[in-house]
């Protein structure tokens, strides 16, 4: 029951996305931008009033004294954490707001801490818990919004992030400047002890004597690990592996996608559709999520995106194609394949496949061409044949296949068509 209702939920959440006026450009990434946005803005009000206070006190105090009396930012319950995931939420929702992946990946990890950071506050605060709850909820729900992967994305918001880290680390190391053995009271050396820091080196002369300094020292070596590793993952890897790419593997010839046969799935019954199809020398062009490198699509002419997506159809050629086979795993999901290609005004055939019985109505609603369940067809076969029926080839593709005119050459009485 619970996982049924978690199955609508997500049907309900992603026909939103399709059927929102002006969904491709705001709804959902641009609306969670904008929640990851002013809750990142929220939890860096703590050290925003910090560094006012300290700029009033400046004067008096002086950067190496004791704020012991003033509303330390730098506190684990509730300082640090929720200000560093503060500042990376505002970088982030900029990310989001392109529909970068790198920055959905992020999102949701600093969102996981938060969450975490949250729960060891007391006393618990159930409304913000929840408010988190669901914005994880919300980024999973939308993740394949977020499909943008470049490396000129992965660049910037990787320069951004350790633009931050060093902020964090200077400034941090400079208001916390009496907890260290010297005292760190100038900027140029809290920039040498956060550099040190973040790399590991550790030469020993400035050593954290306080509970809070070496907290400290620890967040950041932390989030200097995480940050470095991240931004050579997501700039050097892609440009190493786009390089090798080009150098062992040859440029595959384009197929001109002109009366062509656009196949979306890859599990079994996509890859013996498209073994008959090869077979027959009729050209095939797969919608994949990412390349396919194994058997049998290593050579086939592949687009990578969303088979729901009207731009990721045109690219595939769907106006111009003579059939679209959307057969995926997801009943739902391929439903929308139909839609979509309805969207952009495409006049291919379509033919879909569904698993599930409860959901032959549903498609049957989006109005295919044809409707193919392996798993029913099979159940009808097996009736037949222990019921000693006889087994006639035309009646039986009329009873178990939804046919139009197009591909069935009459017209089809109102209930026929459902298996059994």
């Amino acid at each position: 029951m619970i996982r049924r209702r978690i199955v609508r939920i997500r049907e309900w959440f992603e026909r939103r996305i399709r059927r929102t006026p002006g969904g491709s450009w705001f709804f959902p990434h641009g609306l969670l931008a904008f929640i990851v946005g002013l809750y990142g803005f929220k939890n860096v009000l703590p050290l925003l009033d910090q560094i006012r206070i300290i700029q009033t006190h400046l004067k008096t105090f002086g950067p190496a004294q004791d704020f012991a009396h003033l509303p330390v930012v730098f506190h684990i319950p509730g300082g640090v954490p929720q200000t560093i995931i503060g500042l990376v939420q505002l970088l982030m929702s900029i990310g989001l707001l392109l529909r970068s992946r790198f920055a959905w990946v992020v999102t949701v990890l600093f969102s996981t801490l938060s969450l975490v950071v949250v729960l060891r506050q007391t006393p618990l605060s159930f409304v913000h818990l929840g408010f988190i709850l669901l914005l994880l909820a919300g980024l999973l729900l939308a993740r394949k919004s977020f499909d943008q992967s470049t490396v000129s994305t992965g660049s910037f918001f990787s320069l951004l992030s350790i633009l931050l880290l060093m902020g964090y680390g200077i400034f941090g190391s400079f208001i916390l400047g009496k907890g260290f053995t010297p005292p760190i009271t100038s900027l140029i050396t809290a920039f040498y002890f956060a550099v040190i820091t973040m790399a590991t080196v550790g030469y020993g002369d400035i050593v954290p004597t306080t509970d809070d300094a070496r907290l400290f020292v620890v967040s950041l070596v932390i989030f200097g690990i995480t940050v470095f590793s991240a931004s050579i993952s997501s700039v050097l890897i892609p440009l190493i592996n786009e390089r090798l790419k080009k150098v062992l593997i040859p440029e595959k010839r384009k197929m001109t996608r002109k009366n062509h046969y656009i196949l979306v799935g890859t599990g079994s019954l996509a890859r013996h559709v498209f073994q008959e199809l090869s077979s027959r020398h009729l050209p095939v062009t797969l919608i994949v999520p990412h390349l396919l490198e194994e058997a049998p699509f290593a050579e086939a002419d592949q687009v990578v995106g969303d088979p729901t997506d009207g731009e990721i159809l045109k690219k595939a050629g769907a106006q111009e194609a003579q059939a679209i086979l959307a057969l995926l795993e997801e009943d739902a999901e391929n439903a929308f394949v139909v839609l979509a290609a309805r969207d952009i005004g495409s006049k291919a055939r379509t033919i879909v496949s569904v698993r599930s019985r409860a959901s032959f109505s549903r498609i049957r609603s989006v109005s295919p061409d044809m409707i193919l369940s392996p798993e029913m067809i099979g159940g009808e076969l097996i009736a037949m044949a222990l019921n000693n029926e006889k087994i006639d080839g035309e009646s039986f593709l009329r009873k178990a296949l939804f046919l139009d005119k197009r591909m069935q050459g009459e017209p089809e009485a109102p209930n026929e068509g459902l298996p059994g």
